[in-house]
């Protein structure tokens, strides 16, 4: 049987990376995107290691999600991996000086749209049983806070804590749950992030050799590979030349 993932968020980063690790391993796969020149562009290039389906799809309408989700045709409808990876995180002013909006988007994208998801095909999951993987990714900033990173750290200790909790009332369906938290990774993420400013992007990586997106890939990969007796629960990953720094203190 060929296998089926769906990626969230697979556009750019680290969900059009793991796209193309899967397709060349010869899973079917199911995009998600809102880009839609950008979706058949991956069609187009990934189409001749496997079966693609594009969707056009923000993980923020619930509604769109339970609809299109819900009308997978054959051979998209039995699914063996699921791979939250839509996110954002948007600004890195302090708390009391944030956007609410920006606040609320991160919440709705990050939170609710990677809940209505993984709702919506938590009954396909559990029909493919033994082997079927969901893979969220997360953040070391779930355990690891820092100034400016208010309800970005937060949604990312929810997915965490969502994975553990999911995971437990999974049991004895077959089905695994996993959450990947990496630091520092080089993608579209700090552009997104500052509203495009590309100095403050070349300044957080220059020098620091940081996790790429196609590590983040093989990482899902292997997740989604191992033997169906086996979950890793969390796994957290750095670049080795990222490491924590001492706690503030204010001194007068």
């Amino acid at each position: 049987m060929t296998q089926c993932v769906l990626i969230t968020g697979a556009t750019s980063g680290f969900g059009l990376a793991c796209a193309r690790r899967f397709a060349r391993a010869g899973w079917n796969l199911i995009l998600t995107g809102r880009r839609s020149e950008r979706l058949a562009e991956i069609e187009r290039e990934l189409g001749d290691y496997c079966k693609v389906l594009p969707l056009t799809l923000d993980v923020c309408d619930t509604q769109a999600v339970q609809k299109i989700l819900a009308e997978l045709p054959a051979p998209f409808d039995k699914i063996t991996a699921l791979i939250n990876n839509a996110g954002l995180a948007l600004g890195t002013e302090p708390a009391q000086q944030c956007d609410l909006q920006q606040w609320h988007q991160m919440i709705d994208t990050n939170i609710k749209g990677l809940t209505t998801v993984t709702h919506t095909l938590l009954p396909r999951l559990i029909e493919t049983g033994a082997g079927t993987s969901i893979i969220n990714i997360g953040s070391i900033a779930a355990r690891w806070p820092y100034p400016g990173g208010n309800v970005y750290c937060g949604s990312k200790a929810f997915v965490e804590q969502f994975s553990l909790a999911l995971r437990c009332d999974l049991q004895g369906t077959g089905v695994r749950v996993s959450c990947l938290a990496p630091g520092l990774s080089e993608s579209e993420f700090t552009l997104v992030r500052t509203g495009g400013d590309q100095a403050a992007h070349d300044k957080l990586y220059a020098g620091a050799n940081p996790i790429q997106p196609e590590d983040i890939a093989e990482t899902c990969w292997w997740l989604a590979s191992l033997p169906a007796h086996l979950n890793v629960n969390t796994l957290e990953i750095m670049p080795v030349r990222q490491a924590w720094s001492s706690f503030a203190i204010e001194r007068k």
